[in-house]
């Protein structure tokens, strides 16, 4: 007879975990924000986020829904390809937001340069975030000195889908050359491309990154440095009057090992995106989780310290609003 009870003890409280665990997996929504390279900020960026949500879910009320007091949002930021892999990914229906480039965001969604023929209308905006001004480093053996000095070099333009490889090729445009002014390109991804660098198996790579950067100070402390980008040159400047999501950046002088004068260049914005699909519920809470911590979040990174969110709601945000994000601004009196 103990024997029996026992069991029937033992398959009741196995019944009762089940049902606890069920219960638990069904009140947690989780979601996707595709960032980048792991060296990268676009990786930074998107586990703050979900950092932020967290937060915001264990210290408040906040983080569950309103409409069902047992559901609450999960996030995970994993590495990704980039800027136009999580763009693609979003339209897929794979991730639930994205950080991108405010350049690939304005083409997504027009469905202009890699995007034509692709268009993307149901693209909305969340807000911005860094300044990204597009660099170019070389290794000090290579001994360039500016663009035109790529010329024959081994040059990394980066991965497709990458929003570095897009800026490149739109600089390459600019200048009149193909992949045949270089010896040769390679595709390496940005976490790949500063070994390559110091190892001496490319001579140079482009990317788009906020500063400071660690993976470019690796790069720095091995000898290699930031090519200035001549932007009173016809080409470039032309490139950036002809565009409302570039704009002219430096990189101040002593920003990484070595680094004497200041680098002149162009860049972008970083934004973090989402679909017309995505609940206005989701973007609400997401929003509200970073604005309602922005001191915090916005020492997760270096990059991140001169934010202003006047800023972020406004610069480099081309597609619309998404309605979540709308809410919470009007909400918290920002427009």
């Amino acid at each position: 007879m103990r024997k029996i009870i026992s069991r029937i003890s033992a398959i009741f409280l196995l019944v009762v975990s089940t049902l606890s665990f069920t219960t638990i997996a069904k009140s947690a929504e989780f979601f996707t924000i595709g960032t980048g390279g792991p060296t990268g900020v676009y990786f930074q960026t998107g586990n703050a986020i979900c950092k932020m949500l967290h937060k915001y879910a264990t210290s408040s009320e906040h983080g569950r829904s309103k409409a069902n007091s047992d559901k609450a949002y999960r996030c995970t930021a994993p590495s990704t390809g980039g800027s136009n892999y999580n763009i693609g990914q979003i339209k897929e229906g794979e991730f639930q937001f994205g950080v991108a480039q405010s350049d690939w965001q304005y083409h997504a969604y027009n469905g202009s340069s890699k995007w034509e023929g692709k268009q993307y209308s149901n693209l909305r905006a969340v807000f911005s975030v860094h300044n990204e001004p597009f660099q170019i480093w070389a290794r000090k053996k290579a001994k360039v000195k500016d663009f035109a000095g790529l010329e024959g070099k081994v040059v990394n333009i980066g991965n497709p889908g990458s929003g570095q490889r897009g800026t490149m090729e739109e600089l390459m445009k600019a200048k009149g050359v193909s992949n045949s002014f270089f010896k040769s390109v390679t595709e390496l991804t940005s976490s790949e491309q500063v070994k390559a660098l110091c190892d001496g198996k490319i001579d140079a790579f482009g990317y788009s990154v906020g500063f400071p950067n660690g993976a470019m100070e690796q790069a720095a402390t091995c000898g290699a440095k930031a090519l200035p980008i001549n932007l009173t040159g016809s080409e470039v400047q032309g490139l950036i009057s002809g565009a409302d999501y570039y704009a002219q950046a430096i990189i101040p002088k002593g920003t990484y090992t070595g680094q004497k004068k200041d680098v002149t260049t162009f860049g972008v914005k970083a934004t973090v995106v989402t679909s017309a699909d995505v609940s206005e519920e989701l973007v609400y809470l997401v929003t509200k989780a970073v604005f309602e911590n922005f001191d915090d979040f916005r020492k997760q990174h270096p990059a991140f310290a001169p934010l202003k969110k006047e800023n972020m709601i406004a610069d480099g945000l081309s597609a619309p609003l998404h309605p979540g994000a709308l809410k919470y601004y009007k909400e918290a009196g920002l427009m």
